[in-house]
């Protein structure tokens, strides 16, 4: 277990900070909200934290703390601008703003490294796949929570008809905006913990791929819940071990498997498993119906025979026997 566990601790790292990732991005769906922001909070997390460690000297955790407060501020403020955008047109702009982003990570001189990047970032305090995990299952409970009771119902409401919500009393226009601080804190703490761990960060390590990458998991895992990001996120992150044998042709193997996703399978891996739970749950409650049904049939058969043989027994009691008067 263990020499696994060193020999593939890269792959392991890159699940958790993958996860993230496109749980930054899932979230925004969830809400109706087709957004691509969470890929430049994603890269501001990881150049953000490499600039406060190397040129500022924060540690750590007060460098991670500082990047996802500042993206969930810009988060807000991005909210504030996009907020009239919807569909295709509001992809379009947060897709402007990931390509913004790598080109100020580009073109930032010293301060970003420019074309080379930064490394070195390394801290007193190392970030090691305990602190993964125990991130990881903080946002996972909390996404948990958010699928669930009176939460999960308003942003299923908001995701399919904002319209109706709206009418309803939900404030659609306040989820749009948490979608985007939500988005920005995933996002951050995904790049962040990155660049904590891997101590390198270039322009090419950023930007559109991460948007590739990201809507290729929420597609092949679904995106109507977390264990669909889960499942996609283990499934890109370890499928190039696998893939090793195919070499150069390992981006058109990924493009079949999203091919068939999308055509097949348009709700995922876990939407798959939930349709078959559903049919299955209702077969059973058909059969057991159809049974109770037939039951009750046969109980009213025998109250049918047993009144019939009553009614029999009382008619020959009360006929009047022959005999001379």
């Amino acid at each position: 277990m263990s020499d696994f566990y060193f020999s593939n601790i890269v792959l392991i790292q890159s699940t958790f900070t993958v996860l993230l990732l496109a749980l930054s991005i899932q979230i925004q769906f969830r809400m109706g909200v087709f957004s691509f922001a969470g890929a430049a909070f994603y890269g501001m997390g990881s150049y953000g934290v490499a600039i406060l460690v190397l040129h500022y000297d924060f540690g750590a955790f007060s460098a991670l703390a500082t990047i996802v407060v500042i993206c969930a501020v810009i988060g807000y403020l991005l909210s504030l601008v996009v907020q009239r955008l919807n569909g295709l047109y509001l992809a379009m702009a947060t897709v402007a703003f990931v390509m913004i982003v790598t080109v100020v990570a580009h073109n930032g001189g010293a301060l970003t490294g420019g074309s080379v990047g930064l490394f070195g970032v390394l801290t007193p305090v190392e970030i090691s796949v305990p602190h993964l995990l125990a991130v990881c299952a903080v946002v996972v409970a909390a996404m948990i929570a958010s699928e669930r009771g009176a939460m999960g119902r308003r942003i299923e409401a908001v995701r399919e008809d904002p319209e109706l919500a709206s009418a309803m009393g939900i404030n659609v226009a306040r989820y749009r905006k948490m979608s985007f601080v939500l988005s920005g804190v995933l996002g951050a703490l995904g790049g962040g913990l990155n660049i904590l761990m891997m101590t390198a960060i270039a322009p090419e390590n950023i930007g559109f791929p991460l948007i590739v990458l990201a809507l290729t998991i929420i597609i092949v895992g679904g995106s109507r819940s977390w264990i669909g990001v889960l499942i996609g996120a283990l499934i890109f992150t370890w499928l190039p071990v696998v893939l090793e044998q195919v070499g150069t042709y390992q981006s058109i193997v990924y493009g079949v498997i999203v091919a068939i996703a999308a055509i097949f399978m348009p709700g995922g891996i876990t939407g798959i498993v939930t349709d078959l739970y559903r049919r299955r749950s209702a077969r059973s409650n058909a059969d057991a119906l159809e049974s109770e049904q037939r039951l009750e049939a046969r109980a009213a058969e025998e109250d049918a025979a047993e009144a019939a043989e009553l009614q029999a027994e009382l008619a020959s009691s009360t006929t009047p026997s022959g005999g001379s008067r």
